[in-house]
């Protein structure tokens, strides 16, 4: 992906989801709460940025990360 040029970023998020905690304004005041907002057994382990021309190179660089990792892919555009 770097030497194609796609590249632009990708991380790891901490394993453990309680570890995870919650900034939340949407009541008009900001408030933390501990761990994951909602349980889950699926979570987000990661993700990638890339910069591509279509929906095409996404699908391949999106392929190819499926590959690599051994997990499936969710793919969204950033508007």
């Amino acid at each position: 992906m770097k030497a194609a040029g796609a590249y632009v970023f990708a991380g790891g998020l901490e394993e453990d989801p309680e570890n995870a905690f919650i900034a939340d304004a949407t009541s008009g005041t900001l408030t933390f709460t501990e761990g994951p907002y909602v349980r889950n057994p699926q979570f987000l382990g990661g993700f990638a940025v890339i910069d591509v021309a279509d929906e095409q190179a996404a699908r391949h660089w999106a392929g190819k990360l499926a590959e690599a990792c051994g997990w499936p892919q969710e793919v969204r555009r950033v508007k």
